[in-house]
């Protein structure tokens, strides 16, 4: 088996001596594809282009596969010459054929990434090149170059990429052969044609002036704000100092959510990237660990934590698929008792949210009532106990019998599938409603509420009750 990998260059008379020499060498000859002005000096020779290929390949790791394969089959049985347009270094399909034959040649041609940076004119030395087909792969980057840009629906699919990362008001440059074009990426898919040698190069500007921003750009902003000669509040804030932003921001956030506001749910997750990112940063320069460690370490959590998906276990349901995850966190945590569990809650939870919590892992060890109903039952037996201490004037008593009131009822709630902090936030604002048309109702009557008697309180209560519909 040999295989003679040739790189054709860009346009026609890139094509080099030891290329013209390796093709008249009678070997069979095939081509990644008969598109692209690259490919004109093959013309009157016998070749087998692979443009079909293309049709039958789910995505562009599939289509390189189908490449290779082609290419290593028929050079089982005779010497075969591929070649593609470019660069070999740079085709994906040439890397893999290279890794699974030994007995190859290559002689390479120009390559097309350095020509599109060139006619860009590029000013950034980082720069991530790739095909349209495998444009779902790009991550963001300072600087990218896109090509094979050969049909609208790659254009629309690289334009809507591209908008993601730099924005779709964000300058580029669009190239087709030797045409340079200065365009915006919205227009990306406005060509009336689209060929093999279309590419798309586009950078980001200055840092202040970028139209989107990733979290490493928000760790980045952090940093400029707590260097010398930055803010003074930021660059005087400790973890400790902040930590309470924490969770006034994640509470802003369930209030966006709750309230349906899309563009408050919008900023609400900014602002908890935020902290999340002042608290990465702030150790990171304490050499603890950096924002990258904070995402490798969620990431592997998330492998391995779905065991059902990425390993061995089975899940064919919801509930299989959280015991699963319990079972795994516990083993993650190198918990081996459901008390080590318990103690797990943290203690800074609200208090009903931990309540309900800990009861739920309780049960996992089989302790738990048979039923809401039975649940109830004890919570009735825990409302006597504290009226007894209530008679009693009994402080220590009321106050550890309130608790196991609470208690009692945040089980009963669990078990019947009720949220006990939505519950309770509910009635609050249930009661907000009735109080203020109890008011209203008061102040009409020309009335003020602290010169109420009981039976005034109770019958003006009543008529607030029956005038809130749905309560």
């Amino acid at each position: 088996m040999h295989i003679t990998l040739i790189g054709l260059g860009i346009k026609d008379g890139d094509m080099t001596l030891s290329a013209e020499r390796a093709l008249s060498c009678g070997a069979k000859i095939m081509a990644r594809t008969s598109h692209g002005e690259a490919y004109a000096r093959l013309g009157g020779r016998e070749v087998e282009y692979l443009d079909e290929v293309y049709a039958r390949s789910r995505n562009f790791d599939t289509l390189n596969k189908n490449l290779a394969k082609r290419v290593l089959d028929a050079a089982k049985t005779q010497p075969v010459v591929y070649c593609v347009d470019g660069s070999v270094g740079e085709d994906e399909g040439c890397k893999i054929i290279l890794s699974k034959c030994r007995d190859c040649t290559v002689i390479e041609g120009v390559s097309k990434i350095s020509h599109i940076k060139c006619a860009a004119r590029l000013q950034h030395s980082c720069v991530t090149a790739l095909s349209a087909y495998d444009i779902s792969s790009l991550r963001s980057c300072p600087a990218a170059v896109i090509y094979d840009l050969d049909d609208f629906y790659l254009a629309s699919e690289v334009k809507q990429k591209l908008t993601d990362i730099f924005g779709e008001e964000c300058g580029c440059t669009f190239i087709e052969g030797d045409s340079v074009h200065k365009i915006k990426v919205y227009e990306i898919d406005r060509f009336k044609t689209y060929s093999a040698d279309c590419a798309v190069a586009i950078e980001e500007g200055e840092f202040l002036k970028k139209q989107r921003y990733d979290y490493a750009d928000l760790e980045h902003m952090v940093a400029l704000l707590r260097a010398p000669g930055g803010c003074p509040w930021d660059r005087a804030q400790t973890n400790d100092s902040i930590k309470g932003n924490m969770i006034e921001e994640a509470y802003e956030l369930v209030d966006a959510i709750n309230r349906g506001d899309d563009d408050g749910i919008e900023e609400e997750c900014g602002d908890v990237l935020l902290q999340a990112a002042f608290h990465s940063v702030m150790k990171s320069e304490q050499g603890a660990f950096n924002g990258g460690d904070v995402l490798t370490r969620v990431v592997k959590k998330l492998i391995f934590r779905h065991s059902h998906i990425f390993g061995g276990d089975k899940a064919a349901d919801e509930g299989a698929a959280l015991g699963v995850w319990e079972k795994n966190k516990m083993k993650e945590k190198h918990q081996t008792t459901y008390t080590e569990s318990l103690k797990a809650v943290p203690i800074n939870f609200p208090a009903c949210m931990r309540a309900q919590k800990v009861g739920k892992r309780a049960a996992k060890s089989g302790m738990d009532f048979l039923s809401p109903l039975s649940a109830s039952e004890r919570m009735g037996e825990e409302v006597v106990e504290l009226l007894k201490a209530l008679q009693a004037e009994d402080k220590d008593g009321v106050f550890e019998e309130a608790g196991d009131v609470l208690l009692s009822a945040v089980n009963t709630c669990r078990l019947a599938g009720v949220d006990c902090e939505q519950a309770l936030a509910a009635a609050t604002d249930k009661f907000i409603a009735r109080f203020a048309k109890f008011e209203e109702l008061v102040l009409a009557d020309g009335k003020a509420c602290a010169d109420l008697c009981d039976e005034e309180y109770d019958w003006y209560w009543l008529q607030a009750k029956n005038a809130i519909k749905g309560n």
